[in-house]
């Protein structure tokens, strides 16, 4: 076996990944499939290590895979900036899902002290919120 050279079980556990992720990421374009060579299996380098630490620091921060695969696209002289675009976007749909989870919370602050205050044997506010049926959005 060459210098670096390891199975998929190896890469896997190299980079702190299932071997079904591996393939998974094979199938979305994430990381190239090396070719099998005759009578032997695919054999992976520290390239394709680094390229799957990518893609999980990458989720870490809230990519997608689509978002990711595009990152990986990058390249050339414009690199930083097309990535800087990619980031921006990511910051403010982060920023979009903070300002709803700080909606929810203080929606929940109050189911939580209605319920505190309902009289014993009186309908749960909670119970009740979610048994509404739900108000569809007008689009358009």
């Amino acid at each position: 076996m060459a210098a670096g050279a390891m199975t998929i079980s190896r890469l896997a556990a190299a980079a702190g990944v299932h071997v079904e992720t591996v393939r998974y990421y094979q199938r979305r374009g994430l990381l190239p499939e090396p070719k099998r060579p005759m009578g032997s299996v695919r054999r992976y380098g520290p390239d394709d290590v680094g390229r799957l630490q990518f893609v999980r620091r990458a989720q870490a921060m809230g990519f997608s895979l689509d978002e990711i695969a595009g990152l990986l696209a990058v390249k050339g002289q414009r690199a930083c900036e097309q990535t800087r675009h990619l980031t921006e976007l990511k910051l403010a749909e982060i920023r979009r899902r903070l300002d709803d989870l700080r909606q929810l919370e203080a929606d929940l602050e109050h189911l939580v002290d209605e319920c505190r205050h309902a009289a014993t044997g009186a309908p749960c506010p909670t119970l009740d919120l979610l048994a509404q049926p739900v108000k569809k959005k007008n689009v358009g």
